[in-house]
């Protein structure tokens, strides 16, 4: 497999000609396929994947893996380069997303008027609309097959618990503000004949929680790689981190106690936890900037 990150908070330092936004898009390229795991939040990712000489109109699917709109407004500009490649949501109750800190309050969700594009019947919400879409929005409740060895996984354990960062994270809706339970959240599992490539997107349920969710899933399997954000940040304005120095260095031991190979971190994870993270998992943490290529 050949993951390319096409956007994230940083890039390699050799590439000042790639654009950086704080947002996730993660090519990959495998068995044939090639897949796009998060959208970043505009155009950006499509530019330069422009110049990482990948053609976003022979992406074969696209997988987002929650509601912010760091990950998924930049399907908007997926779907005007490629008509064809279904893009899989997962299906929950319309809301908003926002981020509240110290009175401050800012819309982090997904532009509704994206969703409005893709659905087939505008009338209607996409609660419950397995079916309701157009050629290419595909709403999923449960873990799916998206193509051969390919799979979004909905059903995520909870042995762990989630990122303290969550704690300024909510949603809005007729029934009020409420600390969001990430229940639009999904993962991506690949499964090669060498092993497994975990796709995390934010973690919001806890990158521990994935983990264990794929080796429950296909137990007595080698883990390749786990790939994507972390959401060990705190307060992103500040770079903290969310919980203690302590707090981080036990999510690494326990990463340690799982049969992975490599972990490819950025974005959410925060560049303090990145630190503190490899003070324990050594050579088997590396960071992921834009424009980075890696085999696995």
């Amino acid at each position: 497999m050949i993951v390319t990150a096409l956007v994230d908070n940083s890039r390699l330092e050799d590439r000042p000609d790639l654009g950086v936004e704080r947002g996730l898009a993660i090519h990959l390229n495998t068995m044939g396929k090639q897949i796009l795991f998060d959208a970043g939040s505009g155009q950006t990712f499509c530019d330069n994947a422009a110049k990482l000489n990948i053609r976003i109109q022979d992406v074969d699917a696209v997988a987002i893996s929650h509601r912010h709109h760091d990950h998924c407004n930049g399907v908007s500009h997926f779907i005007d380069r490629n008509t064809t490649a279904p893009v899989y949501f997962r299906s929950c109750k319309s809301q908003d997303y926002r981020f509240k800190t110290f009175g401050f309050s800012s819309n982090v969700g997904i532009d509704k008027g994206l969703l409005d594009t893709m659905l087939f019947d505008k009338g209607l919400s996409d609660k419950d609309l397995p079916g309701k879409k157009n050629t290419q929005l595909e709403l999923i409740q449960d873990d799916t097959e998206i193509l051969p060895n390919i799979f979004l996984l909905t059903n995520i354990n909870q042995q762990y618990p989630q990122p303290k960062g969550n704690q300024y994270l909510y949603t809005e809706s007729e029934h009020g503000c409420q600390l969001d339970n990430f229940d639009h959240e999904l993962m991506m599992v690949v499964k090669e004949d060498d092993g497994l490539v975990v796709f995390t997107g934010c973690a919001h349920n806890g990158v521990l929680n994935m983990v264990d969710t794929a080796v429950t899933r296909f137990p007595n399997t080698r883990i390749k790689a786990v790939i994507g954000g972390f959401h060990l940040v705190g307060l992103p304005v500040f770079n903290s981190i969310g919980g203690s120095k302590e707090d981080i260095r036990n999510i690494g031991r326990q990463l340690l106690t799982y049969p992975i190979d490599k972990l490819y971190t950025g974005h959410c994870t925060g560049m303090k936890a990145f630190g503190l993270l490899k003070e324990v998992l050594g050579d088997k943490l590396e960071h992921l900037p834009t424009g980075r290529r890696v085999e696995v």
